[in-house]
């Protein structure tokens, strides 16, 4: 019998949609390619709809309708971090609680309103962020088993998860939880530097050869705790993310002693030294993180996923090292 399975990411960014026919991957396209609106993170109709096509199937075929978050564990954590910060988190509380009840926990609902249903039985699956990460590397690989890495910004708790991988099961073995974020910090000095949060960072990563890591040691010293097995924990003193929408506060920009760059201005030499620092602070600890992915699951693969995964530089320095005989 056959069983088709419809992925669907939405309302963050960069919305897309899969469809899997008995585990094979049929089709899979993000909304962008219909609506030429980058990084759009709308509901993903057209490429539902591509990818119902392509299978040749309708809403009503689809055994399964799985969404790549949990909505509901996100909601705890914007409530967990209200309680911490207290009344200076209170805007970011209500804009994220807008984002969530507006949208993602009624994606059910935006489904059946577009198509009529949700798949045979109108039921919606809520996948762990980064669950549904580890999966979108170790399943479409060609291992039967891997360590699995996932790094970016923050899903529901999780920033940083180490897995392993056998057959069809994923097992969670380790995570770094929010606001302790490898991606959130290479986002705040894609902030410094004058880019686009959630788009720019390619652009401070491809920054980088053009400066020297002059300030690596001031970052390890005063920004991040990193430990041997690649764990860390960030001095949030630093940071503003966690209760505005700012990334950086003040003090970030007197540790470095000068102002985040006008996007618009010319990039001088202190920024492009800036971003070759934060980057050879990132290829160390993805690095430890895969040495010790290495060390607690005996795999002579790995899988990598997650917005950090897409530092092509720091893949590549992970594959010179050898620590694994494969990679993807």
């Amino acid at each position: 019998m056959t069983t088709y399975i419809l992925g669907i990411s939405a309302f963050y960014h960069d919305s897309a949609a899969s469809i899997i026919k008995d585990g094979e991957i049929i089709a899979a396209a993000q909304e962008e390619r219909f609506s030429r609106k980058k990084h759009d993170s709308r509901f993903p109709i057209n490429a539902i709809n591509f990818c119902l096509e392509e299978a040749f199937i309708e809403m009503e075929d689809v055994d399964i309708v799985a969404f790549y978050d949990n909505s509901f564990l996100t909601y705890k954590r914007v409530v967990n971090n209200l309680i911490f910060e207290g009344e200076r988190a209170v805007n970011n509380f209500v804009e994220s609680s807008k984002s969530i009840f507006q949208n993602k926990i009624f994606i059910k609902e935006k489904i059946i309103k577009h198509f009529g249903k949700c798949g045979k039985n109108n039921q919606l699956m809520f996948c762990g962020h980064h669950l549904s990460h580890a999966a979108s590397a170790f399943y479409p690989s060609h291992f039967n088993e891997a360590a699995i890495l996932t790094i970016d910004g923050v899903g529901e708790f999780s920033t940083t998860t180490i897995s392993y991988g056998k057959g069809s099961n994923i097992e969670l073995l380790k995570e770094i939880e929010f606001p302790h974020s490898l991606g959130l910090l290479y986002s705040a000095f894609t902030y410094f530097c004058g880019f686009k949060v959630n788009s720019g960072e390619y652009k401070l990563m491809g920054l980088a050869p053009y400066g020297k890591p002059k300030y690596q040691n001031i970052i390890e010293n005063n920004l991040i705790n990193i430990k041997d097995d690649g764990s860390f924990r960030l001095n949030m003193n630093y940071f503003d993310y966690t209760f505005s929408n700012k990334m950086l506060s003040r003090k970030f920009e007197e540790l470095f002693g000068f102002s985040v760059r006008d996007p618009e201005s010319k990039i001088e030499e202190k920024y492009m030294d800036i971003a070759a620092s934060i980057q050879k602070v990132t290829e160390n600890i993805v690095s430890k993180l895969a040495s010790y992915a290495k060390k607690i699951t005996k795999s002579n693969n790995l899988c990598l996923a997650g917005g950090v995964a897409l530092n092509c530089v720091a893949n590549g320095k992970l594959i010179n090292e050898n620590i694994f005989n494969d990679i993807w």
